[in-house]
């Protein structure tokens, strides 16, 4: 009987065979049983779509030419999604040419086997890519402790609200309108949940402090930037959230912290993040001041450009973003600022 050691353990797992041709499918079904893997099947495009939402396999064996959807369609919308973006596809055709290659390539397949494969080729490309699957799901999951962490942070100070689920949608919809890549638009929804996470650190005294903090006090509150960089710099799947960790409170004349960086010294996406930040701490309700208007706070985000602190580019592509999300008329009066407002 096959057995397995703990080490093997990690490398089978639930593999999708997707064929049309049943033929196909029970010879690849005996092959990858005979070493321990798990197998279900889907006989076209449409079918491993549905199998794949709903097992969550660790692999994908896709025939290319398939009934409904071909193996290219079904692999681009695996790899649109988030939830089985991260299971490796492996595409099965009998088209050796350059030009399959590439397309499968721009579909984001992870692996090509020709026909007929071998059966030594094909157990062990299934045993290296399954063995990536789990280290993926590792970081997965060590991320996921982060945004728990984040989430426990914020429930400190439940004045909040939903802050942070907030600012990670607004920070995907503003960087869409700006045209930025889909890695920094995941970096920006990452950081909306992670940018205070070095919260945690700092004493409950001095985070729900009602009056003004001391120079010591307000010394401790600005290092959670640099706490919160150190938290997650092991993960390196979180190497462009932490300059927006970092930078979200720098300023553009250099009067922020912890770096003091000026203009577009500071990185794009942290002042991407920063004016999401500041716009949700506006328009929201907060034990020191009632919810501002859009108006107002388009009105405040300007002045405090005026003064340097923000980018003057970015203030004005905000508005339009705004303008064109029909929360503010394109000829909307700015509202007069008469306080000054913390955030």
């Amino acid at each position: 009987m096959f057995a397995l050691s703990r080490d093997d353990s990690r490398e089978v797992g639930c593999i999708l065979v997707a064929d049309d041709r049943p033929f196909n499918r029970m010879a690849a079904r005996d092959l990858l049983e005979s070493v321990g893997h798990t197998v279900i099947e889907a006989c076209d495009g449409r079918e491993a779509l549905e199998v794949v939402q709903e097992a969550q396999p660790d692999l994908v064996l896709l025939d290319v030419m398939m009934p409904s959807l071909d193996g290219f369609e079904v692999c681009r919308k695996l790899k649109a999604r988030d939830n089985t973006r991260l299971i490796p596809v492996v595409l099965v055709t009998a088209l050796n040419n350059r030009n399959s290659r590439v397309r499968g390539i721009e579909a984001g397949a992870d692996d090509f086997l020709s026909k007929p494969y071998d059966r030594v080729e094909l157990l062990a490309r299934v045993r290296s890519l399954i063995r990536q699957k789990r280290l993926n799901d590792d970081l997965d999951n060590a991320a996921q402790v982060l945004i728990a962490i984040a989430q426990a942070v914020e429930s400190r100070d439940p004045t909040t609200g939903n802050h942070c689920k907030r600012l990670a949608k607004l920070g995907q919809d503003f960087g869409t309108f700006l045209g930025l890549s889909q890695a920094e638009l995941k970096a920006l929804s990452w950081a909306g949940y992670l940018h205070d996470i070095g919260k945690i650190g700092i004493p409950d005294d001095i985070l729900g402090k009602p009056g003004k903090h001391t120079p010591e006090e307000w010394a401790a509150m600005q290092s959670h930037v640099e706490i919160g960089e150190r938290i997650c710099s092991p993960l390196r799947t979180m190497k462009d959230v932490l300059p927006i960790i970092r930078h979200h409170h720098e300023r553009w004349d250099g009067t922020g912290y912890p770096d003091n960086l000026v203009g577009e010294k500071i990185p794009l996406l942290a002042r991407v993040f920063q004016m999401v930040d500041i716009y949700d701490a506006l328009v929201s309700q907060r034990p020191y001041k009632k919810a501002f208007s859009v108006e107002k706070a388009i009105a405040i985000l300007q002045e405090e450009a005026e003064r340097g602190w923000r980018d003057p580019q970015l203030v004005q592509q905000f508005r339009q973003f705004l303008i064109d999300r029909g929360q503010l008329e394109p000829t909307a009066p700015a509202e007069t600022v008469r306080e000054a407002v913390p955030h």
